[in-house]
């Protein structure tokens, strides 16, 4: 079995470096196609061996522009690749440019597509990673997902879900593995034993917009119980020096602004915060992976299971609520330790495990070749069943072999179908096909 695994930008290489591992440790071959989305130092030779990782075998180099123009050159050398390596599936993650177009590629040359971190929604058209994230999984074969919530999101698209597997999310895999080797390596000089509030802020809704950040920025001024360090990226500098808020951030005593950092030395950072707050989808996810109370200056998120659990708390960019909100954590000993201690829904670190698990099964299964159906089965339509006996899914699906349960209502609640969910008194939506 061969894997090709496709990447672009930082966070994509981070949450697959634990897949790569267990990939190499169970000797199964694998190439590396970079897309070069992300084109710094960063993505550079010695980013791949800070992290311990092999170097990519193939770099496209696509660098930045449009989202057409980028798309379209992805497709191009994508295409290319894949027809000289012929992978029997390909691996993309999460919601990039570069995992749109390496599912596309590989979905019109009917190579399977495995999507880690399927199924994240934020019903936000406006974000160019919720269109990605929404093709991707629509050509793809086999669904990753990090939690029962994100399989309902597909389960309501339509998607089958025999193909969805609740995986966690391979983001704990990720810290786990890297804060390891950020203890060693990095060489951030702070002092880390005082409180500090960690501030990241890059998105463009938030930076772009004249008073949003005028906004994030007065709560900033006001949040003087603490030191702030916020490594701030130049492209907000000029955004703030352009609105005259960029030096009142430098004077202010409590603020410390630096150059931003690499990822192993972020880590470093977050894990000795007190608070972080942020308005990025990821670091929503290893905040509460390392029991970091988040406030997110987003309206949205598509990682809604940190909110439900806890440790999660969203702002969007109202002054006073950011302000009110911050100072809670920080005053009220209940509400800090209940967010510092919120469950973590992303899984025990041992996703990597499960999805190569899965892999493997489907191709010595041979269920990674996508081919035209030997017989099409007509559909007879769907319905609603209140089941009365005591049968779990496995149980059910054997006992109808024609039909397929797509969801399962526990009272209000929907439920992914896994196989040993108990079903006696709970409502279902099956969908019958005529088998021939």
């Amino acid at each position: 079995m061969k894997i090709a695994f496709i990447i672009g930008t930082r966070p994509e290489i981070i949450k697959m470096s634990p897949l790569m591992d267990e990939v190499k440790k169970r000797g199964i071959d694998f190439i590396l196609i970079h897309t070069g989305q992300h084109y710094d130092r960063e993505m550079s030779q010695q980013y791949f061996d800070d992290l311990k990782l092999p170097h990519p075998d193939y770099n496209i180099g696509v660098g930045s522009t449009t989202h057409g123009k980028q798309t379209a050159v992805m497709l191009d050398g994508i295409e290319e690749i894949l027809s000289s390596e012929r992978p029997d599936i390909i691996l993309v993650q999460g919601d990039t440019n570069a995992v749109m177009a390496g599912a596309l590629a590989a979905s019109k040359m009917h190579i399977p597509v495995g999507h880690v971190e399927s199924g994240l929604r934020s019903y936000d058209k406006t974000m160019p990673e919720e269109i990605n994230r929404m093709v991707a999984d629509i050509c793809s074969t086999l669904f990753f997902v990090p939690t029962e919530e994100s399989a309902i999101n597909l389960i309501f698209e339509g998607l089958n879900s025999n193909n969805i597997h609740i995986t966690g999310n391979t983001v704990v895999d990720a810290v786990y593995r890297n804060l390891k080797i950020a203890g060693k390596y990095s060489d951030l000089d702070l002092n880390l034993d005082k409180d500090y509030i960690t501030l990241t802020l890059h998105r463009a809704e938030n930076t772009d917009n004249p008073q949003r950040l005028r906004d994030i920025s007065d709560a900033l001024l006001n949040l003087k119980e603490t030191e702030i360090i916020f490594p701030v990226h130049p492209r907000t500098i000029k955004t703030l020096n352009k609105l005259n808020l960029y030096q009142p951030l430098v004077d202010a005593k409590h603020i410390h602004l630096m150059n931003p950092v690499g990822y192993l030395d972020f880590l470093v950072l977050l894990s000795h915060s007190k608070v972080v707050i942020t308005d990025s989808g990821g670091i929503q996810e290893e905040a509460v992976t390392m029991n970091i109370p988040c406030v997110t200056l987003r309206y949205n998120t598509e990682r809604p299971e940190t909110v439900a659990v806890g440790g999660n708390i969203l702002v969007g960019t109202d002054k006073e609520l950011i302000i009110r909100t911050v100072r809670n954590i920080l005053e009220d000993e209940k509400l800090y330790q209940k967010m510092s201690q919120a469950k973590n829904p992303y899984g025990d670190g041992k996703t990597s495990q499960k999805i190569v698990d899965i892999i493997s099964r489907a191709y010595e299964n041979n269920e990674l070749k996508i081919t035209p159906p030997d017989n099409i089965g007509g559909l007879e339509g769907r319905f609603i069943q209140k089941v009365e006996e005591s049968i779990d899914v496995s149980g059910y699906v054997n006992k109808h072999p024609d039909t397929r349960i797509i969801v399962v209502f526990d009272g209000d609640k929907a439920r992914f179908p896994h196989g040993d969910l108990q079903l006696e008194d709970k409502t279902i939506i099956v969908e019958k096909h005529s088998i021939q």
